[in-house]
């Protein structure tokens, strides 16, 4: 086991679930009294979130402001840890499960919520745990699509929603003649074409970000009918996820719509780029960037669209298509097994998940709050299609090697930064390295359905 923590391996192997499994759990240090309050004076809760790159000033305020309110409903201290990247949550999971002690609280992308499923380290969700949260009709029934396989196994409290859209220049669309993003994925590179020149980039793209690329191709290939999971196989390396990389890379190397500095640019970056006012389309991307967009030269010249529903290729959706206009995408809070402060965990969790911390997180970031009445409360005519993208979000596969499929899928984007900033990816290149993004992926499932 050792020797796994060693090499910082990036699977969640069977050992990895099995020493999950024989955690003990812990019955939570700090009282509760008959009102439900926690009584924690003395004790630390230590909770685990993602790094904010977008608002990272405004994100260490929202800890202080949160850590002082929750000592003063329980007494207890907060303390935050960080993470970066989808490398280093999956690590993170990995060491703390394999060492029974961590964080107490994870913050986790939805997309992880099945690998932190699969180690069986996380508290299973009974009415007892959805009541300390303020219960399970407090949310969004939406946000809970991907809280556990199904509504008696769930793990995930949801925390924020945050479906995909795109942000389009309303200025340049007009001045190119166009009306709004196309629908299809080669609609748009050909608008993207007609938004380039004069020193307009038709496209603002993130190829180096370490969560942005694998959504595209997810999309793609769902939408061409390929699952890139079906049932127990991976389906890395069928032609249509080949035809989806071709067409994300094609922006950048053939159809030359994206700025060649973008092969080194994070979401933050790109959605920088946008805000400048000289380029056309921001094709992924949430509510949060509302508020770095208000505060720029294209306040009041952008707004939201669905992302293309139809695959690179093809003219409409096969029978078997998916109209993936987003994941069902968000952050889920999920508690340690192993913690010893369960009653803290979960009255921070019904803290931060309250209306008021809700709208209060809304306006700081832009996340559209889980809280089913903090949902109801936003009023912002720009949302529109954000709203729309909610309702036409899918799931990700929940199986304990989607973090590890994930991962394959980037990794594809990062062994091809190279090729990419001295000229295209050639073919055989990119279909090697799906050939080794589909073995790595499948040996992942086989272990998943072991474990």
């Amino acid at each position: 086991m050792k020797k796994v923590l060693r090499n910082k391996s990036l699977t969640l192997i069977t050992a990895v679930a099995a020493s999950a499994m024989l955690l003990s759990a812990c019955s939570g240090s700090g009282s509760t009294d008959s009102s439900g309050a926690v009584d924690g004076k003395g004790q630390t809760l230590d909770v685990l979130v993602n790094v904010n790159s977008a608002y990272p000033e405004e994100q260490k305020n929202w800890m202080t402001d949160i850590a002082a309110k929750f000592k003063q409903q329980t007494g207890a201290e907060l303390k935050f840890e960080t993470f970066a990247s989808a490398n280093d949550e999956l690590t993170k999971i990995q060491t703390s499960v394999v060492a029974g002690q961590g964080p107490d609280v994870y913050s986790l992308g939805t997309t992880f919520t099945p690998t932190a499923y699969a180690t069986g380290a996380f508290v299973k969700l009974g009415d007892a745990e959805w009541a300390k949260v303020g219960g399970k009709d407090r949310f969004n029934p939406a946000a809970l699509g991907i809280s556990g396989p199904d509504a008696q196994n769930q793990v995930g409290v949801p925390f924020v929603s945050r479906p995909f859209v795109m942000a389009y220049n309303t200025e340049l669309f007009k001045a190119a003649g166009l009306d709004k993003p196309a629908s299809t994925w080669d609609g748009l590179a050909a608008q993207a074409k007609q938004l380039t020149g004069n020193g307009n980039y038709g496209m603002a793209v993130a190829y180096k970000d370490g969560f942005d690329p694998w959504k595209f191709i997810w999309a793609m290939a769902a939408e061409a009918g390929n699952p890139l999971v079906d049932g127990n196989q991976a389906k890395l390396d069928d032609p249509a996820v080949q035809k989806a990389y071709q067409s994300y890379f094609g922006w950048l190397n053939r159809d030359k719509v994206v700025d060649p500095a973008s092969v080194g640019w994070s979401n933050s970056q790109a959605l920088a780029a946008f805000a400048q006012g000289k380029t056309g389309i921001f094709p992924i991307t949430t509510a949060t960037a509302a508020k770095t967009l208000d505060a720029s030269a294209v306040k009041g010249k952008y707004a939201f669209a669905l992302m293309p529903t139809v695959a690179p290729g093809q003219t409409e959706r096969p029978v078997n298509g998916i109209e993936a206009a987003s994941i069902l995408s968000g952050d889920n809070l999920v508690v340690a097994d192993y913690s010893k402060n369960k009653d803290l965990a979960f009255a921070y969790i019904k803290l931060v998940t309250s209306k008021d911390e809700q709208l209060n997180y809304n306006k700081i970031f832009g996340d559209l709050p889980a809280n089913s009445e903090g949902l109801k409360a936003i009023d912002n005519p720009l949302f529109g299609p954000i709203t729309e993208a909610a309702t036409k979000s899918h799931a990700t596969p929940f199986t304990g090697a989607w973090g590890d499929i994930q991962l394959a899928l980037t990794n594809v984007v990062v062994q091809s930064i190279p090729e990419l900033s001295s000229g295209g990816v050639s073919d055989a290149a990119l279909k090697q390295r799906l050939q080794d993004a589909q073995t790595k992926s499948q040996k992942s499932l086989e272990r998943a359905g072991k474990g």
